[in-house]
């Protein structure tokens, strides 16, 4: 059974499995983002302004993009072998207008590679 700990470091087969489902998350992640920003946004000039053309395209197509955000989430987890409090937290995260970008930011984008330096290992000290 996985462990329930959101820090578990998956092992570096796990990892190098899942970055085809990582980029695809990241992506996903930030369209539905920001497509939940713009039903906001769309939902008050329907209000404000009895325009509810915005809402009704803007509607099913944040709706597919949260569908799909869940479903690569869920590909991610298995293939990353995440925590299930991790899964469970990055959709949840798909509800609140900006925490994708949190899950993006924070658990979808590869690690950082370690900077290659010019400097050469130190000679060996004589005996």
């Amino acid at each position: 059974m996985p462990d329930a700990t959101p820090h578990a470091t998956p092992s570096g087969a796990d990892q190098r499995a899942a970055e085809g489902p990582r980029a695809l998350a990241r992506v996903i992640s930030l369209a539905e983002a920001v497509s939940f920003l713009l039903l906001l946004v769309a939902a008050v000039v329907k209000r404000t302004a009895d325009a509810p053309e915005g809402v009704a395209v803007l509607g099913p197509i944040h709706g597919a993009l949260f569908v799909a955000y869940v479903l690569a989430l869920v590909i991610l987890a298995v293939n990353a072998r995440w925590p299930v409090v991790r899964a469970l937290l990055a959709i949840v995260a798909g509800a609140l207008p900006f925490a994708p970008l949190f899950v993006e930011r924070a658990w979808l984008r590869p690690a950082a590679a370690p900077a290659a330096t010019d400097e050469r290992p130190a000679p060996p000290l004589p005996a």
